[in-house]
């Protein structure tokens, strides 16, 4: 059974996301503060739903010390709406996705579904192409979940992984950020392209050797990116 933390002060709210979690077989876990989830928080959950305005401790603060402490867990950043810098601070923070308030049962089910399908990813698929995928100065160890420069390990949350992964399997070809946005975080996400600019951006700082003059990922303007793994 996957496990959910949900972190928000508002206990209606709280209430509203729980009952409609349980009711699909999540097991959940509360929290009314940033300090309760970052107790609460260890090994066993898969995913953290965590609203950004809290007394005390920000949901920003408890998604940064999540994703430090645990980079392989699922997290979503609860937002007001309207709030543009929120989601784009969440997401630079290490949040997968964001849901902007007010929000459907339907809509929060299905984030974390595409969620959680990501992450329990066994790359089935991929037995038959091999584990690696090689591009450039780049090596993608499927099995393990690892990405390598130089033979080198750079850590990537779970949603830089498969973006990578996608980029490198489409090497040297302009991709629309609809594509990406269909194949990395599935079909009918409801959202915008700031999410893929951001996590391209969050990903260029990890492998770029010069993040402000980016070779491995080019922007394609007015259209999406491109991969270049030789950096060429």
């Amino acid at each position: 059974m996957t496990k959910i933390l949900v972190l928000e002060d508002e206990a209606s709210i709280r209430s509203f996301i729980v009952v409609n979690l349980k009711r699909h077989d999540f097991e959940v876990v509360e929290a009314a503060s940033g300090e309760e989830a970052l107790e609460k928080l260890d090994n066993t959950v898969s995913v953290a739903l965590l609203d950004v305005m809290l007394p005390g401790i920000s949901g920003f603060e408890v998604c940064k010390r999540t994703r430090e402490q645990y980079p392989g867990l699922g997290i979503i950043m609860l937002t007001a709406k309207g709030q543009e810098e929120n989601k784009i601070e969440g997401l630079e923070l290490g949040a997968d996705d964001y849901i902007v308030k007010p929000f459907s049962p339907k809509e929060l089910l299905a984030r974390i579904n595409a969620l959680v399908r990501r992450l329990n990813t066994s790359d089935k698929s991929d037995e038959a192409g091999g584990n690696q995928i090689v591009s450039g100065k780049f090596v993608i160890l499927q099995d393990e979940r690892k990405l390598l420069k130089d033979g080198k390990e750079i850590e990537l949350t779970p949603i830089e992984f498969t973006l990578v992964k996608y980029f490198m399997e489409n090497a040297n070809k302009a991709v629309h950020r609809d594509e990406i946005l269909n194949n990395v975080w599935g079909y009918n996400y409801v959202g915008d392209f700031k999410i893929v600019d951001v996590n391209i951006r969050r990903i260029r700082q990890k492998i770029e050797d010069d993040p402000s003059n980016p070779k491995y990922i080019e922007k394609v303007w007015g259209y999406g990116y491109r991969w270049w793994g030789g950096g060429e």
